[in-house]
């Protein structure tokens, strides 16, 4: 099969390397600069080093050259989230169209099933998603995704395609779920973030493993509000792209948007953290989306909610855990 990867990111260049062993890889990346320096280099030295690139691989900034290759067969969009509705309406005419990307756009608050609605697309699309770090990924440790399209013809090619050597694809029909799941955990694991941050001082009453703990249940259970007034499916949230992924990326150390929390935690500003990160974090440009949907739809979301709060600056994350705490009591259920 003949597949189009646009977004030459970590992600991007991982799925590359595990695709191409199979299939004709076409990578394609957003300038000729960064595409040079990767045939140059053999390896993503920005966003992947140490991960060398297939001769078979073919690396290019020629857009048009990728979408010809993608009208072929197979379309995977894997830049960031603000760049997803320009690709799908590039993409326009190729049939089998997915991405990588996880998270509300910033603008418009949509989600990528909601872009390509928008949009007017009419053939077959969808999202892989699930907890997965690049690095991982390139190195073909054991990791598990989940393909989901309302074409279920479309999820068992995505199957067929990259299910194997050290990937697992698990198919589903809940676009919603899946793509709320990806999106809301990056706001959480902000949050964990900052807990562990202020739990690595040790100081009297600042959270620990057991807030650690509570802040990922709890999380959860806004996830899942959110994704049920949204149309999603239960038990969703109890899979790879709910649960699997919230834990990943709340509690690993390759998690940029606990990075974010961490640096937080120290005292760094918004914009010094995700400069000293130097990668997008999702979660940062999805927190004020999320927040916005759940008002739209009164869906209550109490640690999303701090976690806007402390990155607009109108807290601080200790001041953010206090107010979690101080919450009138209730109802595990409610």
């Amino acid at each position: 099969m003949r597949i189009a990867i646009f977004g030459a990111g970590a992600w991007g260049t991982a799925l590359a390397l595990h695709a191409c062993s199979r299939h004709e890889v076409v990578l394609w990346a957003r300038d000729e600069a960064q595409a040079e320096a990767m045939r140059g280099a053999g390896e993503n030295t920005r966003y992947l080093p140490g991960c060398k690139l297939p001769v078979q691989l073919q690396v290019t900034a020629d857009h048009a050259l990728a979408l010809q290759h993608a009208s072929q067969g197979m379309a995977i969009v894997a830049t960031p989230m603000a760049a997803l509705r320009a690709q799908l309406a590039a993409l326009n005419c190729v049939e089998a169209v997915w991405w990588l990307c996880k998270g509300f756009e910033q603008d418009s608050g949509a989600l990528g099933h909601e872009i390509a609605r928008q949009l007017g697309r009419t053939q077959p699309c969808g999202v892989l998603s699930g907890p997965s770090f690049a690095q991982e990924v390139a190195l073909r440790q054991p990791t598990a995704l989940v393909a989901a399209s309302e074409s279920a013809s479309l999820a068992d090619q995505a199957q067929e395609a990259l299910h194997g050597q050290g990937l697992r694809i698990y198919t589903s029909a809940d676009v919603a779920g899946v793509e709320v799941g990806g999106a809301v955990k990056n706001v959480l694991a902000i949050a964990t973030g900052m807990a562990d941050g202020l739990a690595s001082g040790n100081t009297p009453g600042a959270p620990g493993l057991n807030a650690r703990a509570a802040l990922i249940t709890r999380g959860l259970a806004e996830m899942s509000r959110l994704g049920l007034a949204m149309g999603a499916q239960p038990a969703t949230f109890m899979g790879l792209s709910g649960l699997g992924d919230l834990v990943l990326t709340a509690t690993g150390a390759l998690s940029r948007n606990r990075a974010v929390g961490l640096a937080l935690s120290e005292g760094l500003t918004l914009e010094q953290a995700v400069a000293r990160l130097g990668h997008v974090a999702e979660g940062v440009n999805s927190a004020m989306a999320v927040m916005g949907r759940a008002q739209h739809l009164n869906v209550d979301m109490p640690i999303t909610r701090a976690v806007v709060a402390v990155l607009k600056g109108q807290l601080k994350p200790q001041q953010a855990v206090q107010l979690l705490m101080e919450r009138e009591a209730k109802s595990e259920a409610s």
